[in-house]
């Protein structure tokens, strides 16, 4: 059985060389990604190749980055347009829900309770080293109406549950139907994937799939986070959030869908169910490609903008020009980034 690929990437708190823009597609500012998908999903995979309707749910890969003070999250692959949810769970500071607890905010017909705890001791449990202090979800949805809509539910997620959540929404697809609140969240929807986990994956993985689900969180709705390393659990679930698929970042390692959300434990599942965005306390900004060392393809990126202002990236000594300084900062930092 094949397992997920997951690879540590460094969140550089200052602002990206290449800026992210909230369209639904993956941007090289995300460098290499966090997780790549290898279980083929069970909600279908979507042949209708159309940027905003989807007959299939299923995550693909998984990137991120810290941006201008925002989280941004992209989920590569497709949301079904029958009211499929993609959730995604944070978390970013000290405390949290281990297991999800039935007393937090009401937010999208109160489906995060609907995972959580029923007075029964059950709830989606998370893996011993994560507890949800955040959570954030996406909804596709209004079929046969030929009118696409999308929608956002957020909730802080306190130890003690009882925290704040919000809603946003009719969005569309694509960067004209995004949505973007007052208080800095969005969502952005390309659904033209239509590769499918089995059906055309370059090597046998999703690694080939670049649009899907774009999310921002900002910073400042994490609980006063300042820095450190941040977890994310991302997951495909039902309409109602109710049925939870065998769509999780990080992943299951194949199998089937899981079902009942409360009734699930990702401790007794092999491997860690969520990604970590890794807080590097030394800034590498000769690493033009986030992929965590200085090497031939950064060295690649640098000779593509050679004489260009850097806007694109490249400038590593800030005078506006990408020449032979910019060089020497890049063969003087060559290697893995510290």
């Amino acid at each position: 059985m094949r397992h997920l690929m997951f690879l540590a990437i460094p969140v550089l708190a200052t602002t990206s060389l290449a800026q992210i823009v909230m369209d639904g597609a993956t941007d090289k500012g995300y460098g290499a990604p966090l997780a790549v998908q290898n279980t083929q999903t069970q909600f279908g995979d979507s042949n209708i190749a159309v940027i905003d309707w989807a007959n299939g749910s299923e995550i693909d890969v998984v990137s991120a980055k810290i941006d201008a003070g925002k989280l941004y999250i992209m989920c590569a692959g497709n949301i079904e347009s029958n009211w499929n949810k993609l959730d995604i769970f944070i978390d970013a500071v000290a405390g949290g829900q281990n297991r999800i607890l039935g007393n937090n905010a009401d937010v999208d017909f109160n489906g995060l309770n609907r995972m959580g705890d029923d007075g029964t001791g059950n709830g989606l449990t998370f893996d011993a080293s994560f507890a949800a202090d955040f959570f954030f979800s996406f909804t596709c949805g209004n079929p046969g109406t030929g009118v696409l809509q999308t929608y956002v539910s957020f909730a802080t997620m306190p130890t003690e549950g009882a925290g704040l959540g919000g809603f946003a929404g009719p969005g569309a697809a694509g960067v004209k139907g995004a949505i973007a609140t007052k208080a800095g969240f969005g969502a952005a929807l390309n659904n033209s994937n239509a590769l499918g986990v089995i059906g055309g994956f370059k090597g046998g993985d999703g690694s080939g799939v670049l649009t899907g689900v774009e999310i921002a969180i900002p910073l400042s709705q994490l609980g006063g986070y300042t820095a450190g390393d941040i977890k994310i659990c991302a997951m495909i679930n039902g309409g109602g959030h109710d049925y939870l698929s065998n769509q999780i970042m990080g992943g299951l390692g194949g199998g089937p869908n899981l079902a009942e959300p409360r009734l699930v434990n990702f401790e007794v599942i092999p491997g860690d169910q969520f990604v970590t965005l890794v807080d590097a306390s030394t800034p590498c900004p000769a690493d033009l490609n986030g992929d965590a060392v200085v090497d031939a393809a950064d060295l690649a990126a640098l000779l593509n903008a050679w004489d260009s202002d850097g806007s694109a990236g490249g400038d590593l000594n800030g005078d506006a020009i990408v020449d032979a300084a910019d060089l020497a900062v890049l063969l003087n930092s060559w290697g893995a980034c510290a």
